[in-house]
């Protein structure tokens, strides 16, 4: 009996040991520096006038680059770690760094939110892709690899769009109606992101209401409603609401980060900073609030290739100059387009709520978080610290209402 005990209390150790594994170090740098990434990158992005909605994976866009560092050579590589700013990490702690954080934060056994992640890199008809390079980024990024004509722009087009519906179940039928610079290498990230969250709402609780993109524009939109127990701050000074919603098992958390009133998003995001976020967590108090939160699917799609360069990748996008010889073998490379694309669906999916506390002195006097105007979020990863997605909701899919004011 005393050795069967033994063996029990030796498998409950191996369990614990396996669940409370830590990153290797190289990992938890790269977790620190792709959360630095996704503020520089965002800003980047939200620079340009034409894009309304953001949503972009912050360790999707690192690990891509992991993926430009294995096909570089020279200083075309070293400018990944420059943008990562991982210099001071050798060449294999890079790939398996990336590789290793990937694996913790996807890992669909230990996080119940759904996240779908594709990769594929397209290259020219003409070359071929070498051995080593579809070995290592299969093995580290778990990158497919297609060769295409992008001469043939509708076919390409089609090809590019069917293959990203398919990945993703459908939830991406469109990721772009054009491929500029048909002579490239191009990367396609096809994700679908669905949190489940750590108390669900109330399937039956949802109603359509008027969403402000603008004070002349509504549109009409589901809503859900729920009561409960959040962190929650309010910067009174900024006029600026900030809560925290834990997803499935509480290993991540979605930010959402909203101001007072409908107003553009530029004073808010001028706020945004890394040091400015960890500050409103800080400063989070545990209290009941009453939230509305938008029912919503979104398809968005990036072309990030600008705003990585903008970032100092001028290397790999530049015919010119970029060494990506490490892809084919010949230095007739280099990056054209870089699609990374997103389906992000909210709705009331999550665990059981906690229906003790209804009733109670808890849930006395709620704060207000009625989502009917442009926001702010991210999807955090609280073992990691990394950002798992950075982004901003202006136009949601929904008919058009009466004008407001």
């Amino acid at each position: 009996m005393w050795m069967t005990n033994i063996v029990a209390l030796c498998l409950l150790a191996i369990v614990a040991s396996a669940e409370d594994k830590k990153l290797s170090s190289h990992a938890a740098t790269l977790a620190d520096t792709s959360a630095d990434l996704a503020f520089s990158l965002y800003h980047s992005m939200a620079k340009d006038k034409d894009t309304e909605n953001i949503v972009v994976s912050p360790l999707i866009v690192a690990s891509s680059l992991g993926l430009v560092a294995l096909g570089g050579k020279a200083s075309t590589a070293s400018q990944v770690k420059t943008v990562l700013s991982a210099a001071k990490l050798k060449d294999e702690q890079l790939h398996t760094g990336l590789s290793e954080l990937l694996s913790e934060v996807s890992d669909a056994k230990t996080r119940n939110s759904t996240w779908k992640i594709n990769n594929r890199l397209y290259g020219p008809s003409s070359i071929s892709f070498a051995d080593d390079f579809v070995k290592n980024s299969k093995k580290h990024y778990k990158y497919e690899h297609s060769k295409i004509n992008l001469r043939d722009k509708r076919s390409a087009v089609n090809s590019i769009n069917e293959w990203a519906a398919k990945s993703t179940d459908g939830k991406l039928p469109q990721i772009t109606s054009d491929v500029q610079n048909a002579d490239g290498a191009m990367i396609v990230n096809a994700m679908f992101f669905k949190p489940h969250w750590d108390e669900r709402f109330h399937d039956k609780m949802v109603d359509t209401r008027g969403f402000l993109v603008t004070r002349s524009f509504t549109v009409g939109i589901p809503m859900m409603h729920r009561t409960g127990l959040y962190d929650f701050y309010e910067d009174t000074e900024n006029q600026i609401y900030v809560l925290n919603m834990p997803l499935g098992q509480k290993q991540a958390s979605m930010i959402f980060i909203m101001p007072y009133h409908l107003e553009p998003l530029g004073r808010v995001e001028k706020l945004l900073t890394r040091k400015q976020v960890d500050t409103w967590i800080s400063k989070m108090e545990n209290r009941a609030v009453a939230i509305s939160l938008p029912k919503i699917s979104l398809e968005v799609s990036h072309n990030l290739q600008k705003y990585l360069a903008e970032l100092g990748l001028t290397e790999a996008v530049d015919k010119s100059k970029a060494d990506l010889s490490n892809i084919s073998g010949k230095k007739d490379l280099y990056l054209s387009n870089v699609f990374h694309a997103s389906a992000l669906e909210l709705g009331p999916e999550g665990n059981p709520f906690d229906s003790s506390i209804f009733g109670t002195d808890k849930l006395r006097n709620p704060k207000l978080f009625y989502v009917d105007h442009p926001f702010l979020f991210l999807v955090k990863d609280n073992k990691t610290n990394s950002i798992l997605y950075i982004g901003r909701v202006v136009r949601p899919k929904g008919d058009k209402m009466r004008d407001e004011l």
